[in-house]
């Protein structure tokens, strides 16, 4: 499965992923999803919002048990954020069927569509709509960097965007979602351990800030008339980088666009996107409330304009805790061990979107390196096989009675 997965929307010079929403890769990916499914004999079904499913047992019977991720990736992304959560939850479907496991709750796995948001600047989206955390006329205006709006991608890749929307029914077929991840971070490096179980997701958002000044020629404008955006806009980088350091948080802008994008031609306007994530909500607010300050400041020192906009925000989500203790002693019992790490999490997921909803839990598998978002990306193989057995022994003690 992974051999088949790999090629697919990796860019040829930077060998990471380019595996946006409703694209041809998207595409190849969705279909390589449809595959797995119906090489299994599972029932597969596409929902109102582009989600894939793929069941094993009566969806309607209710109370089933759900695993999954998502296939799309960040520009430039690496091969196991989101698919090793797909790959492995379908081979620990095999993995339980070569142990003759008898299923007394419907399971299925599930590929969330548009999870990172890299086309339309809001992650999670599938999830989203299906919880209703999105509305109809929110999603309607997603807009790309080209102009095409959600619903036209849909259409063009051939689904019905009429649908779209909220879908208690779906959710309430739900008994337990748990969802495999790479971690994106260094934690069970660090223990020792190749298989983790997540606590919480910190508050985090994406905020857009808009500096304006005055475009002008680069050579014969003097330093003292100029009204450069670009200053304010490094300043606020720097500042950035000063407040989270100071709170203990993370703060970054990792994307920006600038009018009239000219080598030689001083900006009339500079957009930065900032993702800023924390333990907890007072410091995150501490830390962008410190950002927009600084940015203001500087902003005014150059006779520059400037507008935050909050674009999207995730609270705090606290992973059911019935279940992720039920997984802590699954996991225990099955590996003859006293415990398995809980640790928390400053990435956002599927599971974080559905935790208000549905009971819901994460597995997270060991990165030597910690590096996510990147071609550098990995997890060894023998720790996949760990994520694999470990999902396989929660399935079975959530799934089969």
């Amino acid at each position: 499965m992974w051999r088949e997965l790999l090629p697919v929307g990796r860019h040829s010079d930077s060998g990471g992923y380019r595996r946006y929403a409703w694209t041809g890769a998207d595409a190849d990916c969705r279909a390589w999803f449809r595959e797995q499914a119906e090489g299994r004999g599972l029932a597969y079904e596409v929902d109102r919002n582009g989600n894939q499913w793929a069941w094993l047992g009566d969806p309607a019977a209710g109370d089933a048990v759900v695993t999954g991720s998502h296939l799309d990736s960040v520009p430039d992304g690496g091969a196991f954020d989101g698919p090793l959560g797909v790959v492995s939850s379908f081979a620990a479907l095999d993995e339980l069927r070569a142990r003759g496991a008898r299923f007394g709750r419907p399971l299925a796995v599930v590929n969330f569509g548009d999870e990172e948001g890299a086309r339309f600047g809001l992650a999670c989206v599938g999830s989203r709509l299906t919880a209703g955390l999105l509305t109809v006329e929110e999603a309607h205006r997603l807009t790309d960097g080209d102009g095409t709006t959600l619903p036209r991608a849909m259409e063009a890749a051939g689904y019905d965007p009429e649908g779209i929307g909220a879908d208690p029914e779906r959710l309430a077929r739900i008994g337990a979602f748990v969802e495999l991840h790479v971690e994106q971070g260094r934690a069970l490096d660090l223990s020792g351990d190749r298989v983790g179980i997540a606590s919480a997701i910190w508050p985090h958002g994406r905020w857009r800030f808009d500096f304006r000044g005055e475009a002008n020629h680069a050579g014969t404008t003097r330093l003292v008339d100029r009204r450069d955006p670009m200053l304010s806009y490094a300043e606020t980088v720097l500042a950035a980088r000063r407040e989270a350091e100071l709170a203990g948080a993370v703060a970054t802008f990792g994307k920006i666009s600038v009018e009239p994008n000219g080598v030689n031609a001083i900006p009339s306007l500079v957009r930065g996107w900032l993702d800023s994530r924390a333990a907890d909500q007072q410091t995150l607010d501490t830390v962008v409330g410190g950002i927009e300050k600084a940015a203001r400041e500087y902003a005014d020192a150059h006779g520059i304009d400037l507008d935050v906009v909050r674009e999207s925000f995730t609270p705090v989500v606290e992973f059911d805790h019935a279940l992720r203790d039920e997984l802590g002693r699954i996991l225990a019992t099955a590996s003859d061990r006293l415990k398995v790490p809980v640790l928390g999490t400053g990435a956002g997921h599927d599971a974080g979107i559905l935790a208000g909803r549905v009971p819901t839990a994460m597995l997270f598998v060991r990165n030597p390196t910690g590096v996510s978002h990147s071609p550098a990306e990995f997890a060894a193989e023998d720790d996949c096989v760990a994520g694999v057995h470990a999902l396989a022994d929660v399935l079975e003690g959530l799934a089969c009675r």
